[in-house]
């Protein structure tokens, strides 16, 4: 066939391909490979995201940035009982995020809602952080998307049945029936609030 009656192949087509601009997620997309193993945690996590992006709710990542701030850190304890002689002398600098994190790449922080988790000292508006490297075992405190919504519970089991526990007597446990789609994201490591 003389290549003037070849059928043109390849090559920009009108109406072909990804659009260009904003996404669902509030920015540029980038396709890539993903373990077909962590695909519905993936999954979850995106859905989420776009539901965050319309103003649900908070979650932030660690920046990757190297400003630091060290604050002094000094040697001696406050007393929680009675007083003790106050001590001038700095040990040294303390950077919040050598202390709060532990592997940057496996954490993010996201706002508490709610008053389930009270009796574990998460209050309304605490920011929690969660590393994702980190076993969810049972007694650690999660965070999971229970039916795509984000949630913070206590991860128990009685028998073979699967717990999420308030700690708030005011609150009911979830049992994770089979048909409860259940991703856990991560373990709370940390709860930052105001006094």
């Amino acid at each position: 066939m003389p290549n003037n009656l070849k059928p043109n192949r390849g090559g920009s087509r009108p109406g072909a391909g990804r659009k260009k601009g904003s996404s669902a997620y509030g920015e540029t997309t980038k396709a890539m490979r993903v373990p077909e193993s962590m695909v519905p945690e993936v999954q979850s996590m995106l859905n989420l995201r776009k539901q965050l992006f319309k103003g649900a709710t908070t979650i932030s990542f660690p920046s990757s940035s190297s400003n630091r701030v060290e604050i002094p850190l000094f040697s001696g304890k406050v007393a929680a009982g009675f007083p003790s002689p106050a001590d001038d002398y700095i040990e040294k600098t303390l950077d919040l995020n050598d202390l709060l994190i532990q592997k940057p790449a496996a954490t993010f922080f996201v706002r508490a809602e709610g008053e389930s988790m009270l009796g574990a000292g998460i209050h309304p508006n605490d920011i929690l952080v969660i590393d994702r490297s980190i076993d969810p075992v049972v007694g650690k405190i999660v965070i999971c998307a229970l039916n795509g919504e984000l949630t913070v519970k206590r991860l128990k089991s009685i028998g073979s049945h699967i717990i999420l526990g308030a700690e708030n007597p005011a609150y009911s446990d979830i049992v994770v029936q089979e048909e409860i789609d259940l991703v856990i994201w991560g373990v709370v490591t940390n709860v930052i609030h105001a006094l």
